[in-house]
């Protein structure tokens, strides 16, 4: 499939060198030179130089011939230029990343369905309801629903001294035969693995793991961690970000105040949230934030528009006491660093772009993929059909991938923890986990 990707900032250069990964025919177009020429010397893609809502840019980049646009540009106009463009030129389907509500909303003449484009995404909205997510368990640096939401993906930090620290999988399932959870990766000194029997937990490892999600909390003391219930949380910065999670948290009868330090933002919040708690300060003044409150806080989110600010602004909170404390960021190269410095856990409004646009990419067979903050990974959920190459088989006679492990199977409404003797069955959702050179021959499997 020939996939044209518009901007090569970190969404379309992430998004680029996933699809480029999966052998796909991608065309990246950027309007600067040296961005171009950067992504040109990284990636195995075609670059085109030029402004994506113009036509001779797009046909130079072979529009007339793609299955695909993702307009991924941080100017929501030139996206939406751009795939309405494509529509015309006959691409089958146009995404775009809109920030601004008023493109969007219901009854707006700029809404996807006036405007024929397949999928408009929210970065912002879609990064609060992450954020939601983390703060809502303790344990989580990353969480995942699949399965509508009957199975988690949970990532956590194996706290020192936990009961599951020192023991192999072959242990802990012998262990634990009571508990079902699979454990699906395990991330040491940033090197992510695929655990096998004999892989043993180490204190300070980063695991991910399947479980359903009314046994999520059983996971909390095995790893080290107390059950904390989310009553009161506190935001620093007015970001749209911000405000999405305010009106969230409101929703869900939860507590909230926001610390913002442009006064005119905070008229703009007060007049928006009625049932927040609008401070007009800054978040980086511990003062100020023990003033208000902060230690024993259930929650703490930093989502100002600076990275450098969101994480100083974290570290402020955790050491004065927050529980739990998840950091916004922006670039791509700092979420590694954010649970080396001691936050609970992070979001960022760019993967959750890019985990929405590669779930849309891969759709039919492909229900749920997510990229996640702490490794090149992704867990996918595929629909199992007749005459897939994995259909009708049991797990110890697939030729599986050494980089990628099933998970979770489920069958109706049945939750599955997959063993060797386990059949594949067509109808089966089966979720994967996989390093991403191993995505495209997993993909085979469903295919």
């Amino acid at each position: 499939m020939k996939v044209l990707v518009l901007g090569a900032g970190e969404v379309g250069f992430h998004l680029a060198k996933r699809l480029s990964e999966e052998n796909q025919d991608v065309v990246l177009i950027e309007s600067d030179p040296e961005r171009a020429e950067f992504a040109s010397e990284q990636l195995d893609v075609i670059t085109v130089v030029g402004n994506g809502a113009s036509l001779p840019t797009l046909e130079q980049a072979g529009i007339k011939g793609a299955s695909m646009l993702l307009a991924v540009t941080s100017q929501d106009e030139v996206n939406l230029i751009a795939c309405m463009a494509a529509k015309r030129l006959g691409v089958q389907y146009a995404v775009a990343r809109i920030s601004n509500p008023e493109y969007y909303g219901q009854g707006s003449v700029f809404s996807q369905e006036q405007m024929g484009i397949d999928l408009m995404i929210n970065p912002e909205r879609e990064c609060a309801r992450e954020t939601f997510d983390l703060l809502r368990s303790e344990i989580a640096t990353d969480v995942v629903p699949f399965a509508d939401g009957r199975v988690q993906l949970v990532g956590l930090r194996i706290k020192p001294g936990a009961p599951v620290a020192g023991k192999t999988m072959t242990e802990l399932a012998e262990d634990l035969h009571d508990h079902h959870y699979a454990t699906v990766a395990i991330v040491r000194d940033g090197v992510t693995y695929i655990p096998r029997s004999d892989s043993r937990i180490q204190d300070g490892d980063q695991v991910y793991l399947l479980s359903p999600t009314d046994e999520i909390q059983d996971i909390a003391p095995l790893a080290g961690y107390q059950h904390v219930p989310l009553r009161r949380v506190m935001i620093a910065g007015g970001s749209a970000e911000g405000a999405y999670l305010a009106e969230i948290l409101h929703e869900h009868h939860i507590e909230c105040t926001i610390f913002e330090r442009d006064r005119r933002r905070c008229v703009e919040l007060a007049e928006r949230l009625p049932h927040t708690l609008v401070l007009h300060g800054d978040a980086t003044d511990l003062e100020l934030l023990e003033m208000e409150g902060v230690a024993g806080i259930d929650g703490f989110v930093a989502a100002t528009n600076y990275d450098e600010t969101n994480l100083l602004s974290s570290l402020l909170a955790k050491s004065a006491g927050a529980k739990k404390v998840v950091s916004l960021v922006h670039k791509f190269e700092y979420l590694r660093l954010v649970p080396r410095v001691g936050v609970d856990a992070s979001v960022s409004p760019r993967m959750s772009t890019v985990n929405a646009i590669l779930r849309y990419v891969r759709r039919g067979r492909v229900v749920t993929v997510a990229g996640l903050t702490g490794t090149d990974a992704e867990a996918i959920e595929f629909t199992v059909e007749a005459g897939d190459a994995i259909e009708g088989k049991a797990l110890r006679d697939v030729h599986f991938p050494k980089d990628a492990v099933v998970g979770t199977i489920i069958r109706g409404d049945q939750i599955l923890l997959p063993r060797g003797m386990d059949q594949i069955l067509a109808g089966d959702d089966v979720i994967v986990f996989a390093l991403p050179h191993a995505v495209a021959e997993v993909g085979n499997l469903f295919d």
